[in-house]
């Protein structure tokens, strides 16, 4: 029995009956950690898919919708409120939502007790997200967990993780389920059996087995290869069983499907202790070096299994001093050279199993469990310390915000794409559709994809739509968009504005930087490249502005990309030698007026000086909306836009009507940009200020947002709201809240540093 410090541990991650060696890991080191320490309750938050629930047993308390940042939020308050010494966080990109599994943040950042995190994924190479949101987590960790010496090795020079930070757990092996029918129980008597098992999915380079099987068949003809696992599930969802029916034709292709075995199903231990017990080799032939960790290879080892492996980071540390054999990926020639050496020597075979079972004992979950209960107490004692975010940070409180109603903007929808006006609510089809709305609605759905899989296959179908009207506005013979189309669906012009064509390169740029949909990404990647050409030679400083937050949405995901970089210094030199040119100590703005889309300028800075590292730009941009903000608060202090009717001239009064939602809508989001990059928490204010225009809080006190409908009212007369709700309205409030609904997300790296 173990002593500990910490008396009640809750351990987030999947969890079993989920099917994914994630749950198995997480059930495992929570019943063996209890085991270890009756002392010391022990319970599960337990991260669920979108959209699915599972039979859990009374070990777990608590359960997280992947996709509904709101979960995240009231886990943690449950968590507070239980009197939880430690959190134990499983940490795996892909079992939490947001771009690169960025929704934990959001749980982390409101616990107020130590972090210990385990993870289960470390890269030597991640993308510019990847890396971020790591370090984020592991910035909001007491303790960093990792299970070989090469994970650790990856933080300390990638990530800058001191190694006092860190503690090297190997993966616990489950050592008291031991098969003992073998092969006679499972129907493979007088057979050599090479075993593989596991969800199943391409990164497991099965095919290259297969592709051995042939050439150790005419060594061994009495062998066969059992393939042991279920399709994993976010595979199945997405391309359904068509990796294993590839397989299976594969195998009759090589004529070997006879001696090829496949168990399309998930086993428990003490049916995979039979297969194991069966194995004469287990192979494990993954295609991904980077992986770090491997449940299925750790329990083969502890099995006494001689094991063919391709040479990822677990495989090179478990299988080394002679306990297994390591062949490279993709290599079916040096797969079957290496299963016909061991099958051709049985005591050989037997020796290095013996070896492998000999060296798992110190990896037993018993041992395994009071490692982590060493490590449990190390940072219970030594960072004790409250992580409640900052509600000054927030632009509005997840409770006080409307929800998502895309009721409205279905209603704009047809099979071509989005209608630009309404008659109060009512599609008006004679003004057709633009590309600048269909723009918008790309980069919401975007957005909405991002954060939410709730309902994916509508938001990926709206997506699609978009999308497709976007690509067919490009014109390949101009290089350029057109930009309206009439109802009948014909271009009423061959070259659409300059400020339409920045809008499509921004909603692209955006589903190149956050779709995690393929074939979605690739189309808007092709668009995207092909529409940066006629940028630099633009004249509107909006064209700029919107272009280069495309560029940043763009780099999100290819950071490195040299042209692009190159074309993002060109716009953002434009700006700055345009604000150089017209900006005064009372006037210091880009242009002689304040026209529309306003806060678009200074956030294209603000959010390319940050990328680019230069503080110079940043500041410039915050300086720029710093006097826009003040410029735009009435005398009563709400929020009050430059109007239409006339905007404002330098020297001139500042026309008070009409205003426009879009106006609302790019300072929202550039407040967000600016609370991001700043710690300045009067952006907050100004932010929700803006943000509270659409609610009422204006000259008529009168909401433009109509809650009924999920449209937005086209603007705000002197004397009375225009009652239509068009497409740009209705996005401009719809982009504005998501925005806000993702804040946390959006100024995570900033409270990680504070």
């Amino acid at each position: 029995m173990t002593t500990t410090v910490a008396r009640k541990i809750a351990f987030v991650g999947n969890h079993v009956p989920r099917q994914c060696g994630i749950a198995t890991f997480t059930a495992d080191l929570c019943h063996f950690v209890a085991q270890a320490a009756p002392s010391v309750d022990a319970s599960v938050v337990a991260m669920n898919d979108a959209g699915q629930s599972h039979a859990y047993p009374a070990r777990v308390h608590f359960e997280i919708a992947e996709d509904e940042i709101a979960s995240y939020r009231r886990a943690a308050q449950y968590l507070n409120a239980s009197g939880v010494d430690v959190v134990s966080l499983q940490h795996e990109y892909g079992i939490f939502g947001g771009k690169c599994g960025s929704h934990v943040i959001t749980l982390l950042q409101e616990l107020r007790m130590p972090i210990v995190t385990t993870l289960h994924t470390i890269l030597t190479t991640p993308s510019a997200l990847q890396r971020s949101t790591l370090e984020q987590v592991m910035g909001l960790s007491a303790r960093v967990v990792v299970m070989s010496e090469h994970g650790a090795q990856t933080l300390r020079d990638l990530h800058g993780v001191p190694a006092t930070q860190i503690d090297v757990i190997p993966h616990g092996i489950p050592l008291a389920a031991q098969g003992t029918h073998g092969k006679q129980q499972l129907g493979f008597a007088g057979q050599n059996v090479i075993l593989t098992f596991g969800l199943l999915s391409p990164d497991k380079g099965v095919e290259y087995v297969l592709e051995a099987m042939p050439a150790i068949l005419e060594r061994n003809p009495n062998t066969v290869f059992v393939v042991l696992g279920a399709t994993h599930p976010h595979v199945k969802e997405h391309h359904g069983e068509a990796y294993r029916l590839e397989l299976q034709s594969r195998g009759r292709q090589l004529g070997i499907a006879g001696s090829v075995v496949f168990h399309d199903r998930f086993v428990g231990d003490d049916e995979l202790a039979e297969f194991l017990s069966a194995a004469d080799i287990y192979v494990t032939p993954y295609l991904n070096p980077q992986q770090s960790t491997s449940g299925t290879l750790a329990r083969a080892v502890a099995a006494g299994r001689a094991v063919i492996s391709t040479p990822y980071w677990h495989a090179r540390e478990l299988l080394a001093d002679g306990r297994g054999v390591l062949v490279p990926a993709r290599d079916a020639a040096a797969i079957a050279q290496a299963a016909n050496a061991l099958l051709s020597n049985e005591a050989g075979r037997a020796s290095i199993g013996q070896r492998a079972a000999e060296h798992a004992l110190g990896s037993s979950w018993p041992v395994v469990a009071r490692s982590y209960l060493t490590t449990f107490d190390r940072a219970l004692e030594g960072q004790r310390r409250s992580r409640t975010v900052p509600r000054s940070w927030l632009l509005a409180p997840p409770a006080d915000l409307p929800e998502l109603n895309l009721d409205h903007l279905r209603s704009l929808t047809d099979d071509t794409g989005l209608i630009q006006h309404a008659t109060f609510d009512v599609p008006r089809y004679e003004e057709g559709y633009c590309l600048d709305d269909n723009a918008r609605a790309l980069l919401l759905m975007t957005l909405m994809e991002e954060v939410s899989t709730a309902r994916p296959r509508p938001l990926r179908a709206a997506a699609s739509r978009y999308l497709a009207f976007v690509a067919y506005a490009f014109n390949r013979d101009t290089g350029r968009f057109r930009n309206f189309m009439s109802y009948g669906r014909r271009w009423v012009e061959d070259v659409g504005s300059e400020d339409s064509h920045g809008r499509a390169v921004w909603s692209l740029g955006a589903v190149v930087g956050r779709s995690a949909e393929p074939s979605r990404q690739g189309l808007a990647r092709e668009l995207f490249r092909a529409a940066l050409p006629p940028l630099s030679a633009f004249s509107s400083p909006r064209a700029w502005a919107y272009s280069l937050l495309g560029i940043d949405e763009y780099l999100r995901a290819f950071r490195g990309d040299s042209g692009v970089e190159s074309l993002r210094q060109v716009l953002v030199d434009k700006l700055c030698e345009l604000h150089g040119v017209h900006s005064s100590n009372d006037w210091p703005w880009f242009e002689d007026s304040l026209t529309y889309s306003n806060a678009r300028l200074p956030q294209a800075l603000i959010t390319s000086g940050e990328a680019m590292g230069s503080q110079e730009v940043t500041d410039l941009g915050l300086r720029s909306l710093a006097w826009l903000a003040e410029a735009q608060i009435s005398a009563d202090g709400h929020f009050s836009p430059v109007g239409s009717n006339g905007f404002h001239r330098r020297g001139s009064v500042k026309a008070e009507f009409d205003q426009q939602p879009v106006e609302a809508g790019a300072m929202v989001s550039a407040c967000l940009s600016a609370l991001r990059v700043s710690a300045d928490a009067r952006w907050a204010e100004h932010g929700r200020r803006a943000f509270d225009w659409f609610l009422g809080r204006n000259h008529l006190r009168l909401p433009l947002y109509d809650a009924r409908t999920g449209g937005c009212r086209d603007g705000l007369h002197q004397e009375r709201r225009n009652e239509n709700q068009g497409a740009e309205s209705t996005l401009s409030f719809l982009l504005a809240l998501q925005e806000l609904k993702s804040q946390d997300s959006a100024v995570a790296s900033t409270l990680a540093a504070t």
